[in-house]
């Protein structure tokens, strides 16, 4: 059946991957959610909290389905990762535990409250639940990054004596440096995510000349917040986390931009093909010494290649690393040229009625999700071989006792799942579509 570590990181990589598509979502629609109910507070006009109760409606149906693919990758920390979770789980068991017992019971409690409350909630109590909402949800995001932060760099740990890593620094490890980098850029690309769908929901609306208040509310803040945070993606988050690779992990800077040998002046690789074999990128297309500026603030710093290091601490697929940073990069770019056309039909108030931008809005929502996806297989690809940055392989983690024979049953198990839990998905989100949103009244 092949290598059980094989089938451990396949199984692992396919649920998170899947589960991802949900909370990224439900944390970009959180402050979408927090700006209609602000903006229907201060207006008093009926409109914001008609949208709002919408976007609840399809955040709850999201945070649903996350709960439920969110739960098979805490078992699987004890079912594939074994040594991995006793070698780690003295510092690791800290932020997971506080994402379950206080950012989730948070989360779902207040979105109780803010979906069957608002009759009997005054509406700056509505609005508190809505603002205690995108708290809970941003700080169980936050708890979850500190985890794969310490994963990247780790920091605030000792050594026990039987070999463990145990908590030197709780603040040192929550306030890891690049926790606070990760986190503000995943944040945002999330903010994108919702502000895309709710752009496209705007844009479909209008195309088919139904709830046309509701389409331009919706193409309205959709396009300012997805052109803000598309820039924000880009810089200044997505410039601090690349010069924290280039310092902390110069090895995945030299795979993601497929660069084998060091030097001066180093090129930003626009197009070309990682050639691994060889050595070389095949018909490069390079903007010269922007990459040196990037990753260390100079055009004449010296970016170190793959060659400078020992083979064995190279990413072990730098092929698909390369790709998956250039399609992360290179949407992030178009996103932020969509964003920026339609906010300026917007401004000069042609955007509810010129067609192909409405069908583009409603056309691209999918590319936040696909950037967000590359982006974490550029974080997770780009830490191997390790499971811990320079401290413990992922080699060495694996559950021995866990043949590959199980693992590929069990990740069959979870496909025909989450085929189930997609038709249904798609069926509510579609019912709600359709139906639009409603009226206090109503």
């Amino acid at each position: 059946m092949g290598d059980p570590l094989f089938w451990h990181r396949l199984q692992f990589g396919f649920t998170i991957t899947y589960h991802y598509l949900f909370p990224q979502l439900t944390m970009g629609l959180a402050l979408v959610i927090v700006v209609l109910k602000a903006l229907g507070l201060k207006t008093g006009e009926a409109r914001y909290n008609d949208a709002a109760r919408f976007w609840i409606r399809i955040f709850g149906i999201n945070f649903a389905v996350g709960v439920v693919t969110g739960i098979p990758m805490e078992f699987q920390f004890g079912t594939n990762w074994a040594k991995f979770s006793h070698y780690s789980g003295g510092i690791i068991g800290q932020t997971l535990g506080m994402e379950g017992l206080f950012a989730f019971f948070l989360e779902s409690s207040f979105l109780g409250m803010l979906i069957w409350g608002e009759k009997k909630l005054s509406p700056k109590g509505h609005f508190g639940a809505a603002l205690a909402l995108w708290i809970g949800s941003w700080l169980s995001g936050y708890f979850i990054i500190a985890t794969n932060a310490f994963m990247q760099h780790p920091v605030g740990y000792t050594v026990a004596g039987d070999g463990t890593l145990q908590l030197a620094s709780f603040w040192a490890f929550l306030l890891n440096p690049w926790a606070i980098a990760q986190y503000a850029h995943n944040m945002v690309a999330a903010v994108v995510t919702g502000s895309f769908v709710v752009a496209a929901i705007g844009a479909f609306w209008a195309l088919k000349g139904i709830h046309p208040e509701q389409a331009k509310l919706n193409l309205r803040v959709g396009t300012v917040m997805g052109l803000i945070f598309s820039v924000l993606v880009a810089f200044p988050t997505g410039d601090i986390q690349g010069k924290l690779v280039a310092k902390h992990q110069p090895i995945t800077l030299a795979a993601m931009e497929g660069r084998f040998e060091s030097g001066p002046r180093a090129g930003l690789t626009l197009l070309g093909q990682p050639n691994v074999a060889e050595r070389k990128i095949d018909n490069p297309i390079q903007v010269p010494a922007v990459l040196s500026f990037i990753a260390y603030g100079t055009f004449s710093s010296n970016v170190k290649g793959l060659l400078e290091f020992p083979e064995d601490q190279w990413p072990q697929n730098i092929e698909l690393l390369y790709y998956s940073f250039h399609i992360m990069a290179g949407l992030g770019t178009i996103m932020i040229g969509v964003m920026g056309l339609a906010a300026f039909l917007l401004w000069r108030g042609r955007l509810d009625g010129n067609r192909p931008m409405l069908w583009v809005l409603m056309l691209v929502f999918p590319f936040p999700y696909i950037a967000t996806t590359a982006g974490w297989a550029v974080a997770e690809f780009g830490r191997q071989p390790w499971l811990i940055y320079g401290l413990f392989r992922t080699a060495q983690g694996g559950s021995p006792t866990v043949h590959a024979g199980q693992t590929a049953f069990t990740t069959l198990g979870f496909a025909g799942i989450f085929v189930v839990l997609s038709t249904l998905f798609l069926y509510l989100i579609g019912r709600e579509i359709a139906h639009g949103p409603s009226s206090h009244t109503a």
